[in-house]
């Protein structure tokens, strides 16, 4: 039997655990693990291409498209980052090469160095107005990254906001999207807090369901803001498209994105830890391939716990796996952000 190859694959490489800041929602732990050597990521980048590479010859000619994202922690705290970004641009496996950044470490020569490589996009974290940003991820940091995100527009490298929304910060997203506009990024968008790692203890900032309804409204109204405006205002991830009226969004874990954690470690998704091999032992191909839970998040006639009376059940997927997997040890339980699912539970 032939294996599954998707027409389209995202790897998100985590590069570092390190970071400059101590984010109160952070998916890391406190302590972050050594870095891997430079032997040890050029070992990361020969699975990543051999992997991609493979891929593209098991789809027709044309039809098969990589996309490559570097993040950590924070990417540019290690002093060879840029290095192996001019390395991985020069690739042409890769469809494109992007960066996940806290924006705070992004100074001129860092972004002067950024434009030559022509990444798609780097992306920034902003989790509200600068008070509420400050005591999230520390005091200063977002003034340093709406600074870095003004450096990257002003040398003309697509710049992107995402915003993590709890309880403590999701009725400030307009400020966020507002910003967005008036900088002219290209997108701004939104998950909702995972309690793993730093976080998994505060399931209690986690959005109820009503919660949830009230933050996806609040989304909808800011896209239909800036319809006209160069910066949008994007819903498209889990139960999103419940408020926008779109088509409905299914969890990509494990089925277009493969996460590759610093140690090698390979995972759906880093808010979903659920390691499944590690490239420094085994072939990526042979685990995206083989691995049983892969298999299961693949399965796209699997119906979650919870969803059977919904009329959405085969096309969501059960809403955010990685929040079922945090909140109750199983990816393929409903959302427990999904207000749909908790109207049925309460019916019964």
């Amino acid at each position: 039997m032939t294996a599954y190859i998707p027409g389209h694959m995202l790897i998100q490489w985590h590069i570092t655990e390190r970071c400059n800041l101590q984010c109160t929602h952070c998916y890391q732990e406190t302590l972050p693990p050594p870095d891997p050597t430079w032997d040890q990521l050029m070992a990361a980048r020969e699975q990543l291409t051999s992997f991609v590479s493979r891929c593209r010859a098991a789809n027709p000619a044309g039809s098969f498209r990589a996309d490559l994202t570097i993040t950590g922690g924070e990417p540019f705290i290690r002093g060879d980052f840029m290095d192996l970004m001019a390395i991985l641009s020069a690739e042409p496996c890769f469809s494109s090469l992007a960066v996940l950044t806290n924006g705070t470490m992004l100074t001129p020569a860092f972004v002067h160095r950024l434009k030559a490589l022509k990444p798609g996009f780097v992306q920034v974290s902003l989790d509200g107005s600068r008070e509420t940003h400050d005591r999230i991820r520390g005091a200063g940091s977002y003034d340093q990254a709406v600074s870095g995100l003004r450096l990257l527009l002003q040398n003309h490298i697509p710049a992107h906001i995402a915003f993590t929304a709890h309880q403590d910060n999701f009725r400030d997203f307009p400020s966020v999207a507002d910003l967005g506009q008036r900088l002219g990024v290209t997108k701004v968008w939104s998950d909702r807090m995972v309690p793993c790692g730093r976080a998994g203890s505060s399931s209690n900032r986690l959005l109820t369901p009503a919660e949830t309804r009230e933050f996806f409204g609040i989304m909808q109204q800011e896209s239909r803001r800036g319809w006209l405006r160069k910066s949008r205002v994007k819903l498209q991830r889990s139960l999103q498209f419940m408020a926008s009226g779109r088509r409905p969004y299914q969890c990509s874990a494990g089925d277009t994105l493969v996460t590759v954690l610093p140690n090698g470690d390979v995972c759906p998704c880093r808010r979903m830890p659920l390691v499944t091999g590690n490239i420094f032992s085994e072939d990526l191909m042979h685990i995206y391939t083989t691995s049983r839970l892969f298999q299961e998040l693949r399965d796209r006639d699997r119906i979650s716990p919870g969803c059977e009376s919904c009329f959405y059940s085969r096309t969501c997927g059960g809403g955010a796996r990685c929040l079922s997997s945090a909140m109750y040890g199983d990816p393929f339980r409903a959302d427990p952000g999904c207000w749909l699912a908790a109207e049925f539970q309460t019916d019964c």
